[in-house]
Parts: structure tokens; C-alpha cells; sequence
């Protein structure tokens, strides 16, 4: 919403008493030069129209709903998008390391990435009214892609150091991998979270919530790369072994 040139543009607490008369109940208020942003429950075209007409004098830049229908397009389209990067990525790596349990370990840790932030937003749309739009759905990928490519940093040394190291337990070839890249992720992902985190705090309310999923992306992805995605193949080793009746 903007003012016109021979309009005040209504204060925040107009804008919200304007809102509670016409029954709608405001989400989070942001104002960026003359330029307001409401977001609120979907609601009537009555009560819209009832607190529309309080400011006459404003113009209506854009207005934006996600109701029912489009909720359930925008999760169907998300789990589409998640199932095909990951069948992709599955086939990438299997196929980068010439063997499918990498490419499997790596999906799995991409996996805990994906459940750690649904839960966080989950508790924060229960708490804080928090809703998911594309912006969350662009995160979600974004951090699927840099948890993928931290994982194939330390899978990459684990091959390195497997070749030159053979006489190794697998064991011991994984730990030293991960203490040799460890320096290297923690650095590479420190950079990233200070520029999200400097972002998230002098940001625009509008992009407020898609730069903490990608801050809370980047943390989990640094983190299961290293404590998830290795082990993962270590278990994987294990289980190998002793069908095979070698353990």
C-alpha cells in the first residue's frame, strides 16, 4: 500500500485499528520509505473491502493471497521438486564415487536437512503464525544444493585418503577425512552465516523469514555433512560386513 502524494500515509497503529474494526486480524506490519506491507489470514472480500475503504487516499501496489487450494499446490509442487533433486543428485553422486551407498548416505543427510527446517518452521507457524510461501520453497532447494555439495567435499576425501591409505581401517579413513575438511566447511559456512545473519537483521520484514530458513539451512547442512553424511557411510560399511559374513 502507498499514499498518494496529497495523502499521509496512515501510522501503524491506524493501520491495525483500521484492521481489528474491519474483523481481520494482521500477521506482521513492515513500512519501508512510504511503503507499507500487511500480512494477515486469508479473509473475506467484506471485511477487505471494509478496511480498503478507511484509506481512499492510498494506492494499492499489490495485493496477494494463499488460500486452501494454493497451499495444497504449493506443498505438491515442493515434494515434486524435493523427490526429483534428490533422485538426480541420488544418480550424480552414485555415479561421481562408482558406488550407490554414497549416493544413498548423501540423499539421506540431505533428508535430515529437509526435516530439521520444516521443523523449525512448523514450531514457528504453531508459536508465531509464521506462514510458508515460495520464498521458503526456493530456500528449502537452495539448502539442499549446499548441503549436497559440502557432503560430496568430505566424501571426496574420504576417497582420496581410501587410495592412498589402504592398509586403513574405514573407520579411521573417515575420521581423518572429516578432521581434514572440518577447517575448510566450518570457514566456508561461518562466511555465509554472517552475511544471512546481518541480512535477517537489517532486512525488510518481506524477506525476513526466507533469509532464517536459509540461516537455518546453512547451520544444519554444515552440520550433518561432517556428523551425519560420514557416519552414515561407516553404518552403511558395517552392515555391508556382516552380511557378508566379514565382520
Amino acid at each position: 500500500m502507498d499514499s498518494s502524494p496529497r495523502s499521509i500515509l496512515p501510522a501503524a497503529p491506524l493501520l491495525r485499528l483500521a484492521a481489528e474494526q474491519a474483523g481481520i486480524v494482521i500477521n506482521s506490519l513492515s513500512q519501508q520509505d512510504n511503503v507499507w506491507t500487511i500480512f494477515a489470514p486469508p479473509t473475506s472480500q467484506e471485511a477487505y473491502r471494509n478496511f480498503r475503504s478507511r484509506f481512499t487516499d492510498s494506492v494499492e501496489l499489490s495485493f496477494d493471497t494463499v488460500g486452501p487450494a494454493l497451499g495444497t499446490e504449493l506443498i505438491q509442487k515442493t515434494l515434486t521438486a524435493i523427490i526429483l533433486s534428490a533422485s538426480l543428485i541420488l544418480l550424480y553422486v552414485a555415479y561421481r564415487f562408482q558406488n550407490i551407498k554414497f549416493g544413498v548416505s548423501a540423499i539421506l543427510a540431505m533428508l535430515h536437512d529437509t526435516l530439521v527446517l520444516l521443523g523449525v518452521f512448523s514450531l514457528l507457524g504453531h508459536y508465531l503464525g509464521v506462514q510458508v510461501d515460495t520464498l521458503f520453497v526456493t530456500a528449502l532447494l537452495t539448502i539442499l544444493s549446499f548441503s549436497v555439495h559440502d557432503t560430496i567435499v568430505v566424501y571426496d576425501r574420504i576417497r582420496e585418503l581410501k587410495r592412498r591409505y589402504a592398509y586403513l581401517d574405514f573407520a579411521d579413513v573417515i575420521n581423518r577425512a572429516v578432521l581434514e575438511t572440518m577447517g575448510r566447511s566450518l570457514n566456508n559456512s561461518l562466511t555465509i552465516i554472517f552475511m544471512l545473519l546481518t541480512m535477517y537483521l537489517l532486512g525488510g520484514e518481506s524477506t525476513k523469514w526466507f533469509i532464517f530458513a536459509l540461516l537455518v539451512g546453512t547451520i544444519s547442512g554444515t552440520y550433518s555433512s561432517t556428523f551425519t553424511a560420514a557416519p552414515l557411510l561407516l553404518v552403511w560399511d558395517k552392515l555391508s560386513k556382516k552380511r557378508s559374513g566379514l565382520a
